[in-house]
């Protein structure tokens, strides 16, 4: 068998690349490894603490630290399955009801998050009437809740401290279907409002018109009790006009107390210690991980003094944390006992990781420095992408708490500012405007894997006209064509089934997907309004208009991300995505790309990204400029490696099929996959293969095959793979992530596959370009699996 002469060079360099290790991050450097060893540490930490009864050890108030213990392991991923939380909550449903107000608040917050058995229910019912009896009524410090749940809330009066724990509970409690009365949050709210110092911040017993000096711990407890109430206080009339309808064009409102709250964090900020107290270390960063999820920011602070809080809070507790017992005890003097510490600590680590799922873009105007957005126009409706996406994490198959952020695009500077989200939001009445390096910016996100997301508010012809000037300069007339998506598309299927002929949704394809999607109907008024509970009074007719905008923005988040958005903490690498050209260079190993008619540039990055996976990872010289050519090229024969994907119907001519034939039986390989798992390209190339080799059969790789192995590249006897377990026209789409063996198929020549086929998709997924109607194999171990099969071919 002929062998290519450059095939023995290459072999040395495979064999060297996989010898070469990445070096550890360094200790000061902040990894989403370190954070999920840290994590790991501290749940066998706390478990190692649990008695046999199931509670945690403390001094007279067990039923507080063993619910907090379990809110913290539940959050750490815990079930109720799993014995510690088993035990756990037996010990709560047979312990005598508490009566003080954190400890009725964290078993409320315990049993409702654990979502065991609906006989919870009647406990957190008899536990929602305490809080309410509790809250104080009049005086000063109406609104607000003392130690005791009794009538006036018991010795000490009312303070923040125990306030916060008691919105903490019946916000709980109301996603468990328990709700509270709508005067029992007006009190509270206008509590938090009444009780804010000038500057911004909250003291621990502050009354109404409070002057300053107040702490971190008790400021970001103001910022989440009032992210937590606004939805809780609408009534029947909230956001609607005279006439009952939906109030959309109204003014773009502010809401001054959170923001001058956050002014204030910003200041102040501090990671290693309490800002304006000196104790309740922990205590104040397990509120500072709340107020800055809640309130969509990534940032606290401007400019040279703007802090990324959960990359700041996870490298100072990853740092301090006890690595012998993986517990934490800062501040031991008063946060008494590790368990109280470091359930505090792991509710921070655990529940700010979490997932950003929207990115909601601060445009317009920007301020004299130029460092900020000082327009409003982009937040016409302030709770939209909030109300979405607390909607979507209680959806089944959805991880179970995802967040949001707000970005101001004054402060991107490059695309890696976005990227941590995989959806940007953008909406308003004003015409978007923005410089040419903002598009450039935008472009490159959609390139990067990114999704974007718009919407007309107040259906104004203004926003429409600069959006869509916005594609065209993003792509030019002829490289890409902004249409109306058809019912056909996936998008009406990805989650819900969505038949109404009135949906109005345009879109861009480039590629694999559909990576722009634009409303001109304003949808985000409606999410604005959705709210975890019923309104009373509120019509049948709009609560269905309500549940029809919500399904739509649902159906759209759900097609981007395939309900599989990274955690925060993830570390995408941006894809280089200068194309170079085509000039061959000698010496290095090059793999071409086959022209057809069925698609052959779907994914026109994926070959490059795989180039580039193989410097990268195992240190093979791999000229990253492709070469696309035809079968009946007279340079077929300069390429070892040939390379395809599609999406359509193709067919070669007998000249082509017989070139095909005697390049691979010289020691030629060919490697494809069906982009998409495109049935179209899969039935196409079938039949080829079988007109090409009509005494040979595509058949399994058996997963065991050395292929698959670490004796070729990385170890893939398991592997990620999206599915779909229905997909007929009519219902809903239902996908599944699975982690299986892999499925590759071949022809198989003298002992060796010279034909290299996936039926799942591995192209879009290589620039990551694949979404949620993509059979096929997730990006990182596309990338491994296309790897291992370029290694394979080069070491026969």
């Amino acid at each position: 068998m002929r062998r290519h002469p450059c095939r023995g060079l290459i072999v040395v360099a495979c064999l060297c690349g996989l010898l070469v290790g990445m070096s550890p991050a360094a200790r000061g450097e902040i990894t989403e490894k370190r954070v999920l060893d840290s994590i790991q540490r501290a749940k066998r930490y706390l478990i190692d603490q649990q008695r046999a009864d199931g509670a945690w050890p403390s001094t007279g108030h067990e039923v507080g630290v063993t619910s907090l213990a379990m809110l913290a392991l539940i959050n750490a991923g815990l079930t109720s399955h799993d014995p510690p939380i088993a035990r756990g909550l037996k010990y709560l449903r047979t312990v005598q009801e508490p009566t003080k107000t954190y400890e009725v608040s964290l078993m409320i917050m315990a049993l409702a998050t654990a979502k065991d058995d609906r006989k919870d229910s009647a406990r957190i019912l008899g536990l929602v009437k305490k809080l309410e009896q509790g809250q104080i009524k009049d005086g000063p410090q109406s609104g607000s809740w003392g130690y005791e749940t009794g009538p006036g809330g018991g010795f000490g009066g009312g303070d923040n401290s125990n306030g916060q724990f008691a919105v903490l509970g019946l916000r709980e409690a109301q996603d468990a279907g328990v709700p509270a009365s709508i005067d029992t949050w007006k009190r509270a709210r206008e509590h938090w409002l009444g009780s804010q110092n000038a500057d911004g911040s909250w003291n621990y017993n502050s009354g109404r018109g409070g002057g300053g000096g107040g702490s971190g711990s008790m400021t970001v407890a103001g910022i989440s009790s009032l992210v937590i109430s606004e939805p809780m206080v609408r009534d029947e009339k909230s956001g609607l006009n005279p006439d009952g309808t939906p109030n959309c064009c109204a003014d773009a409102p502010r809401d001054d107390a959170v923001e001058r709250a956050c002014q204030w964090l910003g200041r102040n900020f501090a990671v290693g210690h309490n800002p304006g107290s000196g104790p309740w270390h922990l205590y104040y960063l397990y509120g500072l991980e709340r107020a800055g999820r809640l309130s969509g920011r990534r940032f606290f602070g401007e400019g040279a003094s703007k802090h990324d809080w959960y990359r700041e809070g996870a490298e100072y507790l990853v740092e301090v944390q006890d690595l012998a017992t993986g517990g934490w005890r800062v501040g031991v003097a008063v946060e008494t006992g590790g368990v109280v510490e470091t359930s505090f600590a792991l509710l921070f680590l655990s529940k700010g990781i979490a997932p950003v799922l929207i990115n909601k873009l601060q445009f317009g105007p920007r301020g004299p420095s130029g460092e900020h957005t000082k327009g409003t126009d982009w937040n016409r409706h302030p709770n939209d992408v909030r109300n979405l996406t607390n909607l979507i994490s209680n959806l089944p198959k959805w991880p179970k708490l995802l967040s949001w952020q707000v970005v101001d695009m004054a402060s991107v500077t490059n695309v890696s500012d976005l990227i941590q989200a995989p959806v940007l939001f953008i909406n308003g009445t004003e015409r978007p405007n923005f410089r040419p390096e903002d598009v450039q910016i935008l472009k490159e996100f959609v390139t990067q894997g990114g999704f974007i997301f718009a919407q007309s508010c107040c259906r104004t012809g203004e926003f429409d006209k600069g959006f869509r000037e916005l594609v065209a300069q993003m792509y030019p007339p002829g490289e890409a064509q902004f249409k109306q998506l058809g019912p056909d598309h996936p998008v009406f299927r990805s989650e819900f089934l969505l038949t109404d002929a009135a949906i109005e949704l345009w879109g861009l394809d480039v590629g694999c997907r559909t990576p722009i999607i634009y409303s001109p109907y304003d949808h985000g008024c409606l999410w604005d309004l959705w709210t975890p509970r019923d309104v009373p009074g509120r019509s049948p007719q709009l609560s269905g208009m309500i549940a029809k905008s919500t399904r739509i923005g649902v159906n759209v988040i759900a097609y981007a991300t395939g309900r599989e958005p990274a955690s925060k903490l993830a570390q995408l690498e941006m894809l280089d995505t200068d194309g170079g050209d085509n000039q061959i260079e000698r010496g290095f190993l090059q793999i071409a790309k086959l022209r057809h008619t069925g698609g052959w540039d779907a994914a026109p990055q994926a070959l490059r990204h795989l180039l580039l996976a193989l410097n990268k990872t195992v240190g093979l010289a791999a000229s990253t400029k492709q070469k696309d050519l035809l079968l009946v090229d007279p340079n077929l024969y300069t390429y070892p490696l040939l390379y395809m994907h599609g999406r359509n119907d193709f067919a070669w001519n007998p000249k082509e099929r017989e070139r095909l034939r005697d390049h691979l039986k010289r020691g030629g390989v060919l490697f494809a996959d069906a982009c998409c798992g495109s049935p179209l390209f899969d039935k196409a190339f079938r039949a080829e293969m079988a007109d090409t080799f009509p005494d040979r059969k595509l058949q399994r790789i058996p997963p065991e095959h050395e292929l698959f192995s670490a004796k070729v590249g990385h170890d893939l006897r398991k592997v990620q793979r999206r599915e779909h377990e229905v997909n007929t026209a009519g219902e809903p789409l239902r996908i599944a992530v699975r982690q299986v063996e892999p499925y590759l198929e071949g022809i198989e020549i003298d002992g060796r596959y010279v034909v290299i086929y996936s039926k799942y998709d591995i192209s879009c997924a290589l620039e990551r370009q694949s979404s949620v109607a993509c059979p096929g194999y997730l990006h990182e171990d596309a990338v491994r699996l296309a790897v291992n099969v370029v290694l394979y071919a080069m070491l026969q």
